[in-house]
């Protein structure tokens, strides 16, 4: 059985990165075969795994509106099978779908119904799935995940960011959807720790603490460079012994 781990957080605070960070750890612990999945509107994981992308799945969503009257012999159900095969970017021990554009003016429904029953019947193929999402996640009990085994929500060091954070978990638990474990992990911190506000603010939460990952000037560079981060970050480097920590505490297998 496939274990869905779902990143979010609001922008700027390095969720991509993460997400690109987390897929690393599995392939390198053996848990492969991986799906990461990005279901931002702003998608970008394919740039931190060095990465091209032909195809999203909302180009096929659009044009699945049209398909009855450009080729009456393909049913939508045909279209889509082929368009998912087609968009799957395949590496060494993960394969890659972008979700693409959110939803534009008219019905989207019956697109929507054939989607998720395509890319549910995909899942069945994969040991880890890795989903990276923006802070609304409302589109994933449409389209992506009935069931998310793990949530990790990501947030920068602020208190601001954080309190975003528990609206996020919140939202999640508010959804048609099973999800399973929280974490919550803080990026970009800088002197070693959080503030003392802060940490306060996440012990009053409940919510796990899995790991603060400092800011990094290199990681940094790389970003502002368009490197593929995820692949190209040292093992030695501050970053990447941080987060696998934090993936460590899951206790994946």
């Amino acid at each position: 059985m496939s274990i869905t781990i779902a990143l979010a957080g609001k922008g700027g605070v390095g969720k991509t990165s993460v997400a690109g960070l987390l897929i690393r750890y599995l392939k390198e612990k053996g848990l492969t075969p991986i799906l990461a999945v990005d279901a931002d509107s702003n998608a970008n994981l394919n740039e931190v795994l060095g990465l091209e992308v032909p195809l999203t799945m909302g180009d096929a969503r659009e044009e699945m509106k049209s398909i009855g009257a450009q080729n009456p012999n393909m049913t939508k159900d045909m279209l889509i099978e082929m368009r998912v095969n087609q968009a799957l970017v395949e590496e060494k021990g993960f394969d890659l779908l972008v979700m693409g554009r959110p939803e534009g003016p008219g019905c989207y429904c019956a697109a929507n119904t054939v989607l998720a029953s395509s890319i549910e019947s995909l899942l069945k193929n994969y040991r880890y799935i890795v989903l990276d999402n923006e802070a609304g996640m409302e589109h994933l009990s449409r389209v992506v995940a009935k069931k998310i085994d793990i949530l990790l929500i990501i947030s920068d060091p602020s208190r601001r960011s954080v309190e975003t954070a528990f609206r996020i978990r919140d939202l999640a638990r508010a959804l048609p959807i099973t999800v399973g474990r929280e974490g919550l992990i803080v990026n970009q911190a800088t002197n070693g720790g959080l503030p003392e506000a802060t940490q306060k603010t996440i012990e009053a939460s409940g919510i796990e603490l899995l790991g603060v990952i400092p800011a990094d000037e290199v990681l940094a560079e790389m970003d502002a460079d368009g490197r593929p981060t995820a692949v190209e970050l040292e093992a030695d480097s501050p970053v990447v012994e941080a987060v696998f920590a934090s993936f460590d505490k899951l206790g994946l297998s």
